[in-house]
């Protein structure tokens, strides 16, 4: 039993250094809607910079001047002292203004993907497991916080820094200075042949946490499915061996990036300590004072420091370049249904005729066998359909395609003598009501379940919703009333509570089309009872469209249409299609009259 599914192609996983700088690109324009805080960034960086760089200045007049004239030595250490606070301020100010621009970029980021992944098609879901979405939506965001508030000031802060020491480097002692730079190029190369490996691992390692996220968040999902059949110690080895494996994979980054930080520092400290032996010597020659060899050992040591802390830099930017290639993935996927650009508005009045005119129609996931082929429907104004036929006869693509979950690869469908693709969607969906066979219900209140329908209907009509859904008694016999939290997946209902829950949010919808996917089918007796009475007062005065197995919800249709294969076989009232015999007199027998 393997559960994966299908991955959006990598964009970034080996690619060269140009799609990596592109992948983080992607992330400046989130930075620059935070100008203000950007600008006080970099000037507190800026300031704080300056300070440190003034630090060897101040410490090599204490060790000239300090030491050797007793009248200089307030002056001196004041100095010292009025530029450490100076540095102390400084730096407080840039890790505030950073911290704040990551918190800010992350959350806007964060709220862009997530409206993004809501405006996405049902076909993109089919494809993608939820609990892989969410680990992009949350682990990998997370990772570029500390890009942003962190990593990005570091690199700016150690790039000013080197290039600051550099200079000061050449003004105290060209001929050191010159000693010294001849090492640079030993401590880039490594850094340089690491990253390109260190960025394809840390993608691996970021899929690995997405797939044992995914396989929790499923199997949390199906926690009663997995407590029934007794296979806690089956999930346990299952996350388990996924665990490990993203434990494996992180080793292998974790590994490559401390060889890459122990090659830099070793040579790095190699130059300094050869810098300090030549320096000695001058020292001792009378060449140079001691107070600028200190100074020029200071500015080797920033400039050392800074170059290393650009090579924990370089690892961490080729780790964010994995997890923000897997987030741009996602925001360069365009959604298959969206709105024209001129876009139809609806009918109004409504009077909810449905046509459906020579649809043919195949899931993406299943190119082969049609969904619907050749189906043509017309349901008046009023009129309750019901759809019946054997499973994948493709009763609820119907449904799918009414609700532009999909669009039909042939043939039109519309509403009101309107073109369904010629309307937005949200428009479309506004004229359509929906009962699902498994009602969504969500882990707020019994009030917000219901307002869910039409998020500006007052706390009356919420009620009246209920009372007429024959949900008002069992809501008010919870501890809190309407206000009473109803669980995850309303786990503190029964399933035919859940099922009126959701026929009172399709009464505040008070939409003209009423989509009903055999809505009492998984009730028992007394339950199907109560949600037949509500569908009965929901149904009332409008087109509705179901897809039923169950014979009382049949008996009351104006008209049953059959179907087998994707297509329409047979339609007429319940007694016709009885007399005709054939595909519906089969169904009857074994559903209903036994």
């Amino acid at each position: 039993m393997a559960f994966r599914s299908p991955r959006v192609p990598a964009t970034t996983d080996g690619a060269p250094p140009k799609a990596r700088i592109t992948a983080l690109k992607t992330l400046w324009p989130f930075v620059m809607r935070q100008r203000g805080l950007l600008a006080a960034w970099l000037v507190a960086l800026a300031a704080s910079s300056v300070a440190t760089l003034s630090l060897p200045v101040a410490v090599r007049r204490m060790i000239d001047n300090g030491f050797a004239d007793a009248s200089r030595i307030d002056a001196t250490f004041a100095l010292l002292l009025a530029v450490a606070v100076a540095l102390a301020l400084f730096t407080a100010a840039r890790f505030y203004f950073v911290s704040l621009l990551g918190e800010r970029v992350v959350a806007d980021l964060r709220t862009r993907l997530y409206g993004h992944l809501l405006d996405l098609d049902q076909a993109f879901f089919e494809r993608n497991r939820s609990g892989d979405l969410v680990s992009r939506l949350s682990a990998d965001t997370e990772l570029l916080r500390s890009v942003v508030g962190s990593t990005m000031s570091v690199a700016l802060r150690s790039t000013l820094m080197v290039l600051g020491s550099v200079t000061m480097l050449v003004v105290t002692s060209p001929r050191l200075a010159a000693f010294t730079l001849i090492g640079i190029p030993l401590f880039v190369l490594p850094l340089v042949l690491g990253g390109r490996r260190l960025e394809k691992v840390s993608r691996q390692s970021q899929d690995r946490i997405a797939d044992a996220n995914a396989l929790a968040n499923e199997t949390l999902g199906a926690i009663r499915t997995v407590q029934a059949h007794a296979r806690e110690p089956y999930e346990r080895g299952r996350f388990g061996d996924a665990v490990a494996l993203s434990v494996a994979t992180a080793r292998r980054r974790i590994g490559l990036q401390a060889l890459i930080t122990a090659v830099a520092i070793t040579l790095i400290f190699g130059a300094v300590t050869a810098v300090l032996w030549s320096g000695a010597h001058d020292v001792v020659n009378g060449d140079m004072s001691p107070g600028t060899l200190g100074q020029f050992v200071l500015y080797a040591l920033f400039g050392a420091g800074s170059v290393g802390a650009l090579a924990e830099v370089w690892n961490e930017l080729q780790r964010a370049a994995g997890g923000m290639g897997r987030i741009s993935e996602l925001l360069v996927e365009t959604p298959a249904i969206r709105a024209p650009a001129t876009p139809v508005a609806a009918v109004a009045p409504a009077r909810g005729e449905l046509v459906f005119d020579d649809v043919g129609f195949h899931y993406p996931s299943r190119p082969d066998a049609p969904a619907l082929a050749g189906f043509s429907l017309r349901v008046a104004p009023g009129e309750t359909v019901a759809l019946v036929g054997p499973s994948g006869a493709g009763k609820s693509t119907v449904l799918s395609l009414l609700l532009r979950f999909h669009d039909p690869a042939q043939g039109t469908l519309a509403i009101d003598g309107v073109d369904v693709r010629a309307m937005a969607p949200d428009a479309l969906r506004a004229q359509l009501a929906l009962v699902p066979q498994q009602p969504t219900i969500f882990g707020g209140s019994a009030r917000d379940n219901i307002r869910y329908g039409r998020l500006e209907a007052s706390d009356a009509e919420v009620e009246a919703a209920a009372r007429a859904a024959e949900a008002h008694a069992f809501i008010e016999a919870l501890p809190e009333g309407y206000d009473a939290p109803l669980g995850e997946r309303g786990a503190r209902l029964s399933g035919g509570q859940q099922q009126r829950i959701a026929i009172a949010r399709a009464l505040l919808r008070d939409a003209p089309v009423l989509l009903l996917d055999e809505a009492t089918s998984a009730l028992d007796a007394q339950s199907e009872h109560a949600v037949q009475q509500a569908l009965s007062r929901l149904m009332e005065g409008r087109t509705t469209l179901v897809i039923a197995h169950r014979l009382a919800t049949v008996l009351k249709a104006d008209r049953i249409v059959v179907m087998d294969q994707g297509r329409i076989v047979a339609q007429g009232t319940h007694a016709e299609l009885l007399a005709q015999g054939g595909l519906y007199a089969e169904l009857a027998r074994l559903q209903f009259i036994d």
